[in-house]
């Protein structure tokens, strides 16, 4: 981490807040091998679930992704990639995790299939935190453990059901039509501040303001240690994990350049710190990853934090259990600011730390008091 001036938008409240891929055909294509019941009266592979592939000595040493996605001939290479990268295709050694492993002559492949999303997710009546709206966006306070829009494993109780809800059918079709008004995002257990775009104009003008960086936007981390220095960068490609395909990690070739400003606002000795964190680029796990890399993973992080850190042993009993089962990462949105779609007038917004996040550091505060 090296040192450099960040601009200060002042000390953070701690109150408690109410590619297209063609389908080439081979001539050995292998046939997969659907369980009793499971094929299609028209020939074609079921929809979603389980599905069996077996490689024979003409397929040896093929990418796997391509190998399945020949054998389906009704599924993308790219989407297996994804399948993959979801830890859906096993062989009959173990998990396949790289995309580019090659093909096992005789080998037996498996690939779990998750039920289609639908095209238009259904409106839910959820419950939302409103800090300004009008005809053309809103702006809200997201709670920690809603997950943004509709996935695999996540079809329905999101935000973009929520949404729908509240906005009624115009809602429907502004941006992608699976995730409308999306126009950022943030991890399904990072609470705070987002943007939604209610018209098309809003959703074109707030996603060119996203992609050029045009915005101020500041996040609170609780992490394990103290930086050094404590004001400062962390400059890294972000790719995905080579070795688990879940995590994102700093990687030397394929990744996307990335850059987080960052200043710490509170130190309890050199067991852990409170940061200030801004983004110059917007990667997936950003904050998250370069902290780690760093060697000061968030507190709670139940992606980038593989053992304890050596920082906990500092940290005596019983609040040291607290920290290290604290349920989710301890990383909130606090600032957000933009320039509004249609007025261009500056506009900005702040959510205070959540009840989870004040309570524990409040727990610090009374048991490394003094330190």
């Amino acid at each position: 981490m090296k040192s450099t001036w960040m601009p200060s938008l002042g000390e953070l409240d701690l109150p408690v807040a109410s590619p297209s891929v063609s389908h080439r055909r081979v001539p050995n294509r292998p046939e997969p091998l659907y369980p009793p019941g499971r094929m299609t009266t028209n020939g074609a592979p079921p929809a979603s679930g389980p599905i069996r592939f077996t490689a024979g000595a003409e397929h040896a040493g093929q990418r796997v992704d391509r190998f399945i996605a020949e054998a389906m001939g009704t599924m993308s290479r790219s989407r297996v990639k994804t399948l993959i990268d979801e830890s859906r295709l096993r062989s009959d050694i173990g998990t396949v995790t790289q995309p580019a492993e090659p093909v096992r002559a005789g080998a037996i492949y498996t690939l779990d299939v998750p039920p289609p999303i639908p095209a238009t997710p259904g409106a839910q009546v959820i419950p939302l935190t409103i800090l300004y709206e009008d005809s053309d966006l809103i702006v809200l306070d997201k709670p920690a453990g809603l997950v943004v829009h509709p996935a695999p494993g996540n079809l329905d109780g999101t935000l973009v059901n929520a949404l729908l809800a509240h906005c009624g059918p115009g809602f429907t079709g502004i941006g992608a039509e699976r995730r409308p008004g999306i126009v950022h995002r943030l991890d399904k257990d990072t609470s705070g501040v987002m943007v939604v775009a209610k018209t098309q104009l809003a959703n074109d003008v707030l996603t060119t303001a996203f992609a050029a960086r045009d915005l101020d936007r500041a996040y609170v981390a609780l992490c394990w240690g103290l930086p050094n220095p404590m004001t400062g960068e962390i400059e890294g490609a972000i790719g995905r994990d080579k070795q688990d395909r879940k995590r994102m990690a700093i990687v030397g070739h394929g990744g996307k350049a990335a850059l987080t400003r960052y200043r710490t606002t509170r130190a309890w000795g050199t067991s852990l710190a409170l940061l200030e964190c801004r983004l110059a680029t917007g990667r997936t796990h950003q904050i998250r990853v370069h902290l780690s890399a760093s060697g000061h993973p968030v507190v709670g992080d139940p992606v980038y934090i593989r053992r304890v850190p050596a920082a906990a042993k500092t940290v005596g009993q019983p609040l040291r259990g607290r920290l290290l089962d604290f349920p989710r990462q301890a990383l909130h949105a606090a600032i957000l600011g933009f320039a509004h779609p249609r007025t261009g007038k500056p506009m900005s917004f702040s959510a205070a730390v959540p009840a989870d996040m004040a309570t524990l550091i409040r727990d610090i505060d009374t048991n490394m008091a003094g330190t």
